[in-house]
């Protein structure tokens, strides 16, 4: 089959690799229809090769059609429509029963000390081959596949792969009161979704970015924009137009590849020239992050406030100001988010023929998966107006 490789920084190719076999009885294969190229696929474009192997396969954002299943599989079938949530749970151990799924104590991946395994993404996790690829093997399947009906595009429901509830996550763990206020930093795809999420649930929205095709799509869906490029300081704008406090909460959006923080950046840069088998123990002891929008968080909260941080960060070391972050009484929550969690409270938002959260004003670039370099490319350098991408496998 042909699947969508790495072969170092900058480097994607479209390969024919092994087609995916049953291998334990709770295994599945899916033919994929389509996938997505998320924000963190580019961390491993960019940041985190080391963590990489040649050949590996990229994608977690996958859906597509049951081809297969093993004997243990009894909630899906052969011909199913299909979402796969990124990461891997077994929906039965003690993580699983307090619905922390991306924790999963079956899946865990002890040996780097990282939680659940997740599809496409590094050593860290597993090592699992992704779903940017004309077929999938699916483990855990007797739990983690979500069906969806036949009949709309993929575009209603391939985002419950990832997206949204990492979204709705992100404006859970935000814990914005009735009635208050969020800004949200970062207006790619996640942030996009978090920001038309908590404006559904009717809270006020401020959405930050400086890239004109994401503040315009943020403003037909009736979100507040700060261009970040024209305001002097982003903290000073938020709190002018909150009665001088900040806004109740804030969604980072945005992780590790922050703009600024030009030290961490070097440093990104420095580690990612080195040999794999020197850069991966140094990142894991000593790595940083470019902690720009963090720190942009921390100063537009209000005092006792809350941050939900769903951009991914990777560093070790991360210096973070802990006397700004004390005085203020901010709470922060964090982590991947639990898929399967939030799918029954989505599935009636995304099968609204209405299409409340606005699914399908999201995709801007819809490509075969022969174009994966190209789309990977655009995606990266914010080029052709690429806010998401979807990668569609011919038949």
């Amino acid at each position: 089959m042909k699947a969508v490789t790495w072969h170092g920084k900058r480097d994607v190719r479209v390969e024919d690799v092994p087609d995916p076999e049953i291998k334990e009885p709770d295994d599945a294969i899916i033919r994929v229809t389509s996938s997505g190229i998320c924000g963190s696929d580019l961390h491993l474009y960019e940041v985190l090769g080391p963590f990489l192997s040649e050949g590996d396969v990229l994608g977690h954002e996958p859906m597509g059609i049951v081809e297969e299943t093993g004997p243990d599989v009894a909630h899906i079938k052969p011909g199913d429509r299909v979402v796969i949530p990124f990461n891997i749970s077994c929906g039965r151990c003690h993580m699983c029963d307090m619905q922390l799924y991306a924790q999963c104590e079956t899946t865990q991946v002890r040996e780097q000390g990282m939680g659940a395994a997740l599809f496409g993404y590094t050593k860290l996790y597993g090592q699992v081959p992704g779903g940017q690829a004309e077929y999938l093997r699916v483990p855990q399947a007797h739990f983690g596949p979500i069906r969806v009906p036949e009949g709309p595009p993929d575009e209603r429901f391939v985002y419950l792969s990832d997206v949204l509830p990492t979204a709705r996550q992100a404006v859970d763990w935000a814990d914005i009161p009735e009635g208050g206020t969020v800004t949200v930093l970062g207006l790619g795809p996640i942030g996009q979704m978090s920001a038309r999420i908590a404006r559904h649930l009717g809270r006020r929205v401020i959405a930050v970015d400086f890239v004109p095709e994401r503040l315009e799509m943020a403003r037909r869906h009736g979100i507040e924009v700060i261009d970040s490029d024209d305001a002097d300081d982003v903290p000073d704008a938020v709190r002018q137009i909150t009665g001088g406090r900040g806004t109740d909460s804030v969604i980072d959006a945005v992780g590790m590849e922050a703009h600024g923080s030009p030290g961490a950046k070097f440093a990104q840069t420095l580690t990612g020239l080195m040999p794999g088998s020197a850069a991966a123990p140094l990142m894991s002891r000593v790595g940083v992050d470019r902690l720009a929008a963090l720190g942009t968080a921390i100063e537009v909260v209000r005092r006792g406030g809350t941050i939900a941080l769903i951009g991914v960060y990777g560093g070790m070391t991360d210096p973070l100001p802990m006397m700004r972050m004390f005085d203020k009484g901010v709470t922060l929550r964090m982590g991947q988010a639990h898929v399967r969690r939030w799918v029954d409270e989505l599935m009636p938002l995304v099968t609204d023929d209405s299409d409340p959260l606005g699914v399908m004003d999201l995709a801007t670039h819809r490509l075969p998966l022969a174009d994966a370099p190209r789309a990977y490319e655009i995606f990266q350098k914010k080029q052709d107006g690429a806010i998401k991408v979807l990668l569609q496998p011919a038949g």
